[in-house]
Parts: structure tokens; C-alpha cells; sequence
């Protein structure tokens, strides 16, 4: 059998592409891992923030919103960002970036939203609409659409070689050999790996790795503590039931596709940040991770066709973002792909590969 459409990579970008395609094509999709989910997707710090990403990111975000909240992937959350004096310029540049967006944000008093907050952290600017996302379940929910409309899931499937000959992909993998017309590059921090694979010049995605704790606190995590992260990019935490925090030191490390995992120092660094916002203290990790996101050179994710090999399909450098903005990218990706008339108000041409002139 001939696929109209092989995908390579079933996390959240390979899974939502799928559903959003829905019956309009032959689909399969291609998994390395026992399951899909493995890596990036599975290891989400599961918030949706406007912001998050910055304004090129920001179009995709909003334009998720009402899928995801009709799905019930959303649930109230609001975000406070903040700093200290010295971070007044980066505040101010914050304000700008979203000042021609729908995204609301207003200066606050932070120490009148964050008990214990230390008296160095005077700037703050609330964003309301950041929310909770039931990764989890929107990625379970993306598949089960996929496979009632027809795609088929190929898991433990590594992919190795792609080649294309009349038309068509001949495609290489650890659970066999599979045929398709259209190859889709969804393999995340492995996009550039796959590109190469099917003899595609890369277009230069990087990953990086991100650690994430799950703090016990002395006091616990107040109820209604919003996700506070620092303006300038050095931590983020967030409430979780039980009077728990997820906390993140913002880290990037540079890295080769892996299956990636905290390093000492990056926790201890998340603490230490940590202690130095609030006067809590840290009683116990009680949980430890990190996740690769991947990034194109100028930090936009990348979905269209190759302007110099017929028939691949890039769907990758999606950073962390590609979780909030899934819906959206999703939709804009199937219409690229099948020719269709783009669905959601963003300018394609700023995710186009073409743009990095190969």
C-alpha cells in the first residue's frame, strides 16, 4: 500500500497534522519510540501562555485558544512575570512586543500576589489568559481523532533512509518498509536527522535541554498562586495539586537529539534561583526531568514543502511551543499540505522553509 501522507514523529505536531487532515488523505505515522509522546511531548511543564515564545509564537498561541478551550484542554491558571529594578528596561520592552496584540497584560504589585515574595521583586506584569493544558489528554485526544479517520500508527519504528523515485517515497524503518507520496519532517529535535536521512539539506534545528522539578515547599504552594516567571528569563514555577511547584531554571543547553535527562547542577540552579524570589524553602524534590525543544536558526517554527526536493514536508522547530500552538499549526500545516485554502489568521510565509534560502 501506498500512503498519501507518511509522517515521521507522532508527538503532538505529528499527531495534531494527523487529526487535522482527518479522512482527506492516507495517513501513517511513523514512532521510534514503544509509544508516542515519549520525549518532548511527555515532558511538558503544561501551561498556554500568549506570551510564551514572543510575538512570532504569539499568533499561533491565540489562535489555539478556542479549540483548545471547547476541548476542555484549558483550565484558569493567569501568569505574573517580574523582576526588580534593574529588569525595568525588559519590562517595558515586554509591554511593547504585545502592545498591537490581543493579549492583555497589566502592571501589578507582585508582593501583593505572591506571599513571601522577597522585597527586591517590586515589578510585575499580569497576564490573565495563561492557563493549564491537559497535555496528556489533548495528545491522547489527537490520536484517537487520527485513528477513527483512517491513519495508521506505526510504532518501535525508527526512521532510517528515505528515497524518492516516480513520485513516491520508498521509506526505511526499524518496523519495515513503507511507501508514501508526501513525507512529513514532525521528528522534532530530530528534525534535521530525519531531513538528512531522506537526503534533504538541513536547515540548521537545534535542541536544547530543559530540567524541571517538582518541589515540596515549606510553606506549600499557596492556592492561587499564578505561573510566575522572571522577566529576563532566568526561572519559572508554577502551582500543582497537593500544594506542589514546578519550577525550571529557564535552562537552553545545547545538545545532540537524546533522551534527555536532568543534570545536578541545572537542579541545584533552579533551587538556588528559586530561594532568592521567595523566602520558602525548598523541603524536598520529590520528582526531576528534563525535555528537548527544538529550534530553527531564527527561533520560528518551520511547515511547508521544501522549495528544493519535491514531496518533503517540513513540520519542526516548534521550541516548546508546539504543545499551545497545536491546533493552529496543525490547521495551517493540512492546508499547506493538501493545497487547501489556510484556515487561521497567520501569514504563512513566516513559517515557510523557504525563507532560509539553502
Amino acid at each position: 500500500m501506498t500512503y498519501d501522507i507518511a509522517i515521521v514523529g507522532a508527538g503532538i505536531a505529528g499527531a495534531s497534522l494527523a487529526a487535522a487532515i482527518g479522512a482527506r488523505a492516507r495517513v501513517l505515522l511513523i514512532e521510534g519510540e514503544d509509544a508516542p509522546g515519549y520525549h518532548a511531548t511527555g515532558r511538558s511543564a503544561a501551561f498556554w501562555s500568549e506570551t510564551y515564545g514572543g510575538p512570532d509564537i504569539q499568533p499561533l498561541t491565540t489562535a489555539s485558544r478556542a479549540a483548545l478551550q471547547a476541548g476542555g484542554f484549558l483550565q484558569p491558571l493567569g501568569s505574573l512575570h517580574i523582576g526588580r529594578p534593574r529588569d525595568a528596561a525588559a519590562i517595558d520592552a515586554f509591554l511593547a512586543e504585545f502592545a498591537d496584540t490581543p493579549v492583555r497584560l497589566e502592571r501589578v504589585d507582585p508582593a501583593a500576589i505572591v506571599p513571601g515574595l522577597r522585597p527586591e521583586w517590586t515589578l510585575g506584569v499580569s497576564e490573565p489568559s495563561c492557563a493549564y493544558i491537559d497535555v496528556a489528554t489533548l495528545h491522547a485526544a489527537h490520536l484517537a481523532t487520527a485513528r477513527r479517520a483512517g491513519a495508521v500508527l506505526a510504532t518501535r519504528a525508527p526512521f532510517h533512509a528515505a528515497t524518492r523515485a516516480a513520485d513516491r517515497w520508498t521509506i526505511e524503518t526499524g518496523a519495515g518498509i513503507f511507501q508514501a507520496r508526501v513525507l512529513v519532517d514532525a521528528g522534532g529535535a530530530w528534525g534535521d536527522v530525519v531531513a538528512r536521512a531522506a537526503g534533504v539539506d538541513p536547515i540548521g534545528i537545534r535542541a536544547y535541554r530543559r530540567t524541571v522539578v517538582q518541589l515540596r515547599t515549606d510553606p506549600p504552594a499557596p492556592a492561587g498562586l499564578p505561573h510566575v516567571a522572571h522577566i529576563a528569563g532566568r526561572f519559572y514555577f508554577k502551582p500543582e495539586p497537593g500544594g506542589r511547584l514546578w519550577l525550571s531554571p529557564h535552562d537552553e543547553a545545547p545538545t545532540d537529539p537524546c533522551d534527555a535527562a536532568p543534570e545536578e547542577i541545572d537542579v541545584a540552579t533552579a533551587i538556588d534561583r528559586f530561594e532568592h524570589v521567595v523566602d520558602w524553602r525548598a523541603a524536598a524534590v520529590e520528582r526531576r526531568w528534563a525535555g528537548l525543544r527544538s529550534f530553527a536558526p531564527d527561533r520560528r517554527p518551520v511547515y511547508g514543502f521544501d522549495a528544493r526536493v519535491p514531496g518533503f514536508f517540513w513540520c519542526a522547530g516548534q521550541g516548546g511551543f508546539g504543545i499551545q500552538t497545536a491546533p493552529a499549526a496543525a490547521s495551517l500545516a493540512a492546508s499547506l499540505l493538501l493545497g487547501e485554502d489556510v484556515a487561521v489568521p497567520v501569514d504563512p510565509a513566516r513559517y515557510a522553509p523557504g525563507r532560509f534560502g539553502r
